[in-house]
């Protein structure tokens, strides 16, 4: 009989993992797995029993548990004419995976016990191998159920298993059974942490969403009024800031709601998951198309991007569609049910056109800094330096942070540091408030507003053939130089000075 390796056979099984804590079986069907028919019935992060909880009705009673409701196998009626070996459920921590599966001899270990294995009467041969925990010896729980003579449906009984450690659980129903063929699995078991229904690992992101949420609240605070009060001093960047800040708003409040109703019911709310990914989808795109056209200068510099708009727009678009797709997978499906070829199609084409925006927004940034300076444009040169600080560091710390999620990954394997994942996906979120608050500030709206924005007086000419990056300090202008007259301004209505030599004079 074909044996594989027990090490192998968890390290590509607790891979999967899902995000609901109703876990359905519709027909799923046994998969080949060494010496051993299996499916995969959850992976979830669980915290163990409050030591005084109660049996109330709330979600939130302190209690753990995993439950089993109406857990039924079928078969295919054809093949009724035999009592099968027992179809048991397998439930262990993930620390005790060392505790399933065996081997002969110092042989190749195997999941179903054999005949050599049942010789040395460790095990008994057809039944899922197991020894119990050096820490508990009530675990792993492992029970079943047998087809008898002409049956095509066996059902499990129900049955609730209390958690009393914080762990990585795993379950899986195995047979060792050959001879039965298309055998499939139905039903339901539910999953439970003390504050409620929601994984454990994703417990901390309802939380997280709640601050946020709050923070943006904030923030819009901070920039609506400096809006309402500065209204007709409005530049077309503003406006952009605005339908930022207000679709992150949004967004926050969504993934709040997404959260608080599946830690409620257990089910995750397919309508507000959708709304919260698309928001939040708009939001990025935005905020980077956003960011792009401060770079290139828009309604500070120049007035319009000219031949540059329908390109922007076209690398928001593709952004758009590739992240919808992305995120729709991973928040209402499961991205990790996929293959690692699967998963890299999806997360390659958003993270290439990330580069793409990064290097665009530099390339950008590099000549409007060069233009700046050449021109002597004091103020605005001041403010875009201080916003190519600020990408700068937000790159590159979100470098370093790629790299130190591919290490955590690498180095958690089994899912173990569960309690400590939420930080990951939540610092993104983190970063990308912080450099919109930073945002905010350089270009808050003020009756000074008028300062930052392009003027259509003829002072703001750009050369097209200045690209190169100069973020040298210009020398200050002689009293020579500020005495003379600007000829644009001797022969312009009511006397109108070189906007150049104003906002030079504000410094």
């Amino acid at each position: 009989m074909h044996r594989v390796s027990a090490l192998a056979f968890l390290l590509l099984l607790l891979s999967v993992a899902t995000d609901a804590s109703v876990h359905t079986y519709s027909g799923d069907k046994f998969a080949d797995k060494g010496n051993a028919f299996v499916v995969h019935g959850g992976s979830e992060g669980i915290y163990s029993s409050a030591p005084n909880h109660n049996d109330t009705s709330s979600a939130a009673n302190g209690d753990s548990y995993i439950r089993f409701e109406r857990i039924t196998f079928r078969r295919n009626k054809d093949f009724t004419n035999f009592s099968s070996l027992p179809i048991q459920a397998v439930v262990f921590e993930v620390e005790d995976r060392e505790t399933i599966g065996g081997s002969a001899y110092g042989g190749q270990r195997a999941v179903c016990c054999t005949s050599d294995l049942a010789k040395l009467g460790v095990c008994t041969e057809g039944q899922v191998i197991h020894r119990p925990s050096a820490e508990n010896s009530d675990w792993p729980k492992v029970f079943g159920v047998s087809f008898e003579m002409d049956e095509d449906v066996a059902a499990l009984p129900l049955k609730s298993i209390e958690i009393t450690k914080t762990g990585m659980y795993n379950l899986y129903f195995i047979h060792c059974d050959p001879r039965l063929k298309e055998i499939v699995v139905e039903g339901k078991t539910v999953w439970k942490n003390p504050s409620g229904y929601l994984p454990g690992r994703m417990a901390p992101m309802k939380i997280f969403y709640q601050f946020m949420s709050f923070a943006f609240v904030f923030l819009g605070i901070f920039w609506f009024s400096q809006y309402a009060r500065s209204w007709k001093d409005v530049f077309p960047l503003q406006n952009c800031i605005t339908v930022v800040i207000t679709l992150g708003m949004f967004e926050m409040a969504l993934w709040y709601f997404d959260y608080a109703e599946f830690n409620e019911t257990g089910v995750r709310p397919m309508g507000t998951t959708i709304w919260a990914v698309t928001f939040g989808t708009v939001k990025r795109t935005v905020a980077r198309m956003v960011i792009l056209m401060v770079s290139m200068g828009y309604g500070v510099v120049r007035p319009t991007l000219g031949g540059l708009t329908s390109k922007v727009v076209m690398l928001g678009g593709t952004f758009f569609l590739a992240s919808e797709v992305l995120e729709l997978v991973e928040n209402v499906g499961a991205v990790s049910d996929l293959s690692g070829k699967a998963r890299l199609f999806l997360v390659l084409p958003s993270a290439v056109l990330d580069v793409f925006f990064i290097l665009w927004i530099f390339t950008s940034l590099s000549a409007t800094l060069n233009k700046l300076q050449a021109r002597r444009m004091l103020v605005k040169l001041d403010i875009y330096r201080k916003f190519t600080n600020a990408l700068a560091v937000a790159v590159i710390v979100s470098v370093g942070w790629i790299c130190y999620e591919l290490y955590f990954k690498s180095k958690d394997i089994y899912n173990e540091k569960w309690q400590n994942a939420w930080v990951i996906p939540a610092f993104w979120q983190v970063l990308s408030f912080s450099l919109l608050c930073v945002i905010c500030v350089l270009w808050a709206p003020s009756q000074n507003s008028t300062r930052y924005a392009y003027r259509d007086d003829g002072s703001e000419e750009f050369d097209r053939d200045e690209t190169t990056l100069t973020l040298i300090k210009p020398s200050p202008i002689s009293k020579e130089v500020r005495s003379l007259p600007d000829d644009r301004s001797v022969q312009g209505n009511n006397g109108i000075s070189n906007g150049d030599l104003e906002e030079d004079k504000t410094e």
